[in-house]
């Protein structure tokens, strides 16, 4: 045992496994990161690109995709703490496109077959996806709203936003709603109309407020919306899985990270490392202080971390499933509530990246664990190196 109460011999079935996932050619590489106590274990296996071979490094540059979502959310509640924005005020004021809105009367309606909306969209709606608008978890085609979505370039997907926030905003008001706001949660739209919000009300870019008051408190040097041409020779190629092999769908050099966006997406347009995201998961571990200083108050840590969905709201949202079996969903963040399996102590938190990348983080056990790899997932069943890993660490733990 080590003075983080990690099992050595744990430790390794742990790198075990990731190479094994490297050597059967599922992933090109893996940056695997695990913090408990005063102890940080960090593995590096593989490519972070297969066509030169260079490795994979404690510092390679990763797209996050949905692991942008905590930290938005973080975001949203500085402006909270500073009174510049309250959580049960209506987000009319900066987002006159969400104004008197109309809502679907069922998700099969034809766009036309509407009723008023029963109240003004808030922050609280945002953050929790109860706003009445996102993924429509249904195969392609089958409601009339999911081609308008997919036609106005609304409904989610792994690249950045090709359109500017003002003309997105413009789309979104264009359409009905889903569902009343409040009433049920789904997936995304909440976090990207957030990052408007938050670049309207402060009159800045989001990457600026991000900087200033997250990245930089933090030491986050590596994390932005995009990657310097000094920096490319970090960022790792992304990969796809084309029938049994990996086939690659974003370069380093020439990618879609390798410029500002002109959508800077506060639901999934952040890249970062493995060491810069240790950082954000321990302030959220530390209930809101980095050293000396403090990102967030306690209170609003712990906010950010509790379930806000109840039980009928999570019959009524469908995801994946199983989904709600175990886990709720606080500000930006799945929460675990209840054990049902060997990882996740009930009240740990974190999320995912479309991109196969996962944090985790668990205050029972003082304990944040990423995994980094680059490989578009395709549905629930791509995530099982996160599953592993996660189980993995689990079983590390030796106190």
């Amino acid at each position: 045992m080590s003075s983080g109460g990690l099992s050595k011999a744990r430790l390794g079935r742990l790198s075990d496994v990731l190479h094994g996932y490297v050597e059967r050619g599922e992933v090109a590489g893996v940056v695997a990161l695990l913090s408990r106590h005063d102890e940080v274990h960090v593995e590096t296996i593989g490519a972070a690109d297969l066509d030169t071979g260079a490795p994979i490094r404690r510092d390679t540059v990763f797209r996050i995709a949905s692991m942008t979502k905590p930290i938005a959310a973080a975001a949203a509640m500085i402006l909270v703490e500073e009174a510049v924005l309250r959580l049960d005020e209506p987000v009319d004021r900066w987002l006159p496109e969400l104004a008197d809105r109309q809502v679907l009367r069922a998700i099969d309606s034809p766009l036309d077959d509407t009723v008023p909306a029963n109240r003004p969209i808030t922050l609280r709606d945002l953050l929790t996806f109860r706003l009445g608008l996102g993924a429509v978890m249904a195969p392609p085609g089958r409601y009339p709203i999911q081609n308008a979505l997919a036609e106005a370039g609304l409904a989610p997907g792994p690249n950045p936003l090709s359109v500017s926030p003002d003309e997105w905003m413009k789309r979104v008001g264009s359409l009905p709603l889903i569902h009343q706001p409040g009433e049920k949660w789904m997936y995304h739209t909440g976090s990207d109309i957030l990052g408007v919000l938050i670049a309207r009300v402060t009159g800045r870019s989001l990457g600026d407020f991000f900087g200033e008051r997250i990245f930089a408190p933090l030491g986050m040097k590596d994390t932005a919306f995009s990657v310097p041409e000094a920096k490319l020779g970090r960022l790792a190629t992304c990969y796809r899985i084309d029938v049994d092999r990996l086939a690659v769908y974003d370069q380093a050099r020439g990618g879609l990270w390798t410029r500002p966006p002109v959508f800077a997406s506060a639901g999934g347009g952040l890249v970062s490392t493995a060491d810069d995201f240790l950082a954000f998961g321990r302030m959220m571990l530390n209930r809101g202080r980095h050293g000396t200083d403090r990102v967030l108050a306690r209170a609003t840590v712990e906010l950010m971390t509790t379930d806000q969905l109840t039980q009928e709201q999570k019959a009524a949202s469908p995801f994946y499933p199983g989904f709600w079996d175990a886990n709720g969903w606080g500000f930006g963040v799945c929460v675990t509530t209840r054990r049902a399996g060997i990882a996740a102590s009930p009240g740990s938190y974190g999320w995912v990246g479309g991109f196969g990348t996962s944090w985790h983080d668990d205050p029972r056990e003082d304990m944040v664990a990423i995994l980094l790899i680059q490989r578009l997932m395709t549905g629930p069943a791509s995530t099982d190196i996160n599953a592993d890993f996660l189980t993995l660490a689990y079983q590390a733990i030796d106190d």
